[in-house]
């Protein structure tokens, strides 16, 4: 990965790493809601909640449009399966260097014999 796109998995892993914000985004990838109306489903302020959809916009995980005094959010699905995309590519890296270690067990234990 270049340094883009290690910027991009921190700002979407950091999104994703709170309990509130997987739910929120859970709740926008079901359909578009009015931020005030995403407020009412958490015991916490409503700043708190904006701050909350700042942080998965700043991700790109979903997108805000205005409809009269409403903030509407909605999920970005191509964004989510970007993040499946990367967590499939580090998979593949940790079971390159599993693989890797076994091998070197396996052989270090035939010269033991």
């Amino acid at each position: 990965m270049n340094g883009d796109d290690e910027d991009r998995a921190d700002a979407l892993f950091h999104a994703l790493a709170d309990r509130t914000r997987r739910d929120i985004l859970r709740r926008v990838l079901a359909g578009e809601h009015s931020v005030s109306a995403l407020a009412a489903n958490y015991e916490m302020s409503f700043a708190a909640v904006q701050k909350h959809v700042a942080v998965l916009e700043k991700a790109g995980l979903l997108t805000k449009r205005r409809s009269g005094r409403e903030q509407l959010a909605s999920g970005d699905v191509v964004a989510v399966r970007s993040v499946a995309s990367m967590l499939t590519e580090l998979e593949q890296v940790w079971r390159g260097r599993i693989a890797r270690i076994d091998e070197l067990i396996a052989f270090d234990s035939t010269k033991e014999d």
